[in-house]
């Protein structure tokens, strides 16, 4: 095959926006650039607790599109206590009688803090809309207030960045499946899940008019193209750096201390419950 052909070939995959799709990223360079962002995280947490910066930090997007992933991504290296990762489950029956967005303000950072929501408050213009969970009069309330309650956020300090994760129906499908058919990962395949599956294009339209009413100047969404898991967890770590100015304080390197001497200490012959050591070799 031509050169001209194979380029030919390679214009044509695209993907539905018309985007040019790229080639899956291979482990060794995932992992290599995976190992590089740790390291501008951990600055990053370093600066955040220094200068007491508030940050919060919102993934939305449709079932499948990896949202755990890259969340497990950005906090797998750093300390769960600057980085705060809430995934609130269905409200109770006191907070469904409480202010919409009220129990989603209790876990809002204070200083020195990162938090991230794995879904948030945009529930109601998306699965609660989607499943009628509510009116169309709440949505529509939502819409319009949801800007102004951000431009409060910002106000207050806290630096806020919403991210949108969009996947292709394929693969959404083949994400979907693979729960299925693998034990490890039937937990993520939710009854809701199920009956969201079918709704692409309802999703799609709540998409629209979420992106339309709240895509603000203050609180503007950014979208990452989620087909390849690897390339979207290392764009969205690269982008949120981007979205803190921080720089890497200066620390001496830390030296381990000698350690005591044992001044006459035996270790004692007691009865350890200890767990069995098992062959894990191949057979």
């Amino acid at each position: 095959m031509s050169a001209t052909k194979r380029l030919s070939g390679r214009r044509k995959a695209r993907d539905e926006k018309g985007a040019e799709r790229q080639e899956k990223l291979d482990n060794k360079s995932y992992e290599r650039e995976l190992k590089r962002l740790h390291a501008e995280l951990v600055k990053l947490q370093i600066w955040v607790v220094a200068k007491g910066l508030k940050v919060c930090v919102v993934f939305e997007g449709r079932d499948g599109a990896g949202k755990g992933g890259v969340i497990k991504a950005i906090t797998e290296r750093v300390s769960p206590r600057v980085f705060r990762v809430v995934a609130l489950p269905a409200p109770t029956d006191r907070e469904k009688s409480q202010m919409y967005i009220q129990r989603y303000l209790r876990h809002f950072p204070a200083g020195g803090e990162i938090v991230i929501f794995d879904r948030s408050w945009y529930n109601r213009a998306g699965v609660e809309r989607v499943m009628e969970f509510c009116s169309m009069e709440q949505v529509g309330r939502f819409l319009e207030v949801a800007p102004e309650f951000e431009k409060a956020i910002v106000e207050s300090g806290i630096l806020l960045i919403k991210y949108w994760l969009e996947v292709t129906p394929a693969e959404q499908t083949r994400r979907l499946e693979a729960r299925i058919n693998d034990p490890r990962k039937i937990w993520k395949l939710s009854p809701m899940d199920l009956k969201s599956y079918n709704r692409w294009y309802d999703y799609s339209r709540a998409r629209d008019d979420m992106f339309k009413a709240t895509d603000t100047p203050w609180a503007p969404w950014h979208v990452i193209r989620s087909d390849d898991k690897k390339r979207a967890r290392l764009n969205a770590i690269s982008h949120l750096l981007s979205q803190i100015p921080y720089q890497d304080l200066p620390h001496d390197k830390p030296v381990l201390p000698k350690r005591q001497k044992p001044h006459g200490y035996e270790e004692p012959d007691y009865p350890y419950k200890v767990v069995p050591e098992l062959d894990w070799r191949a057979s």
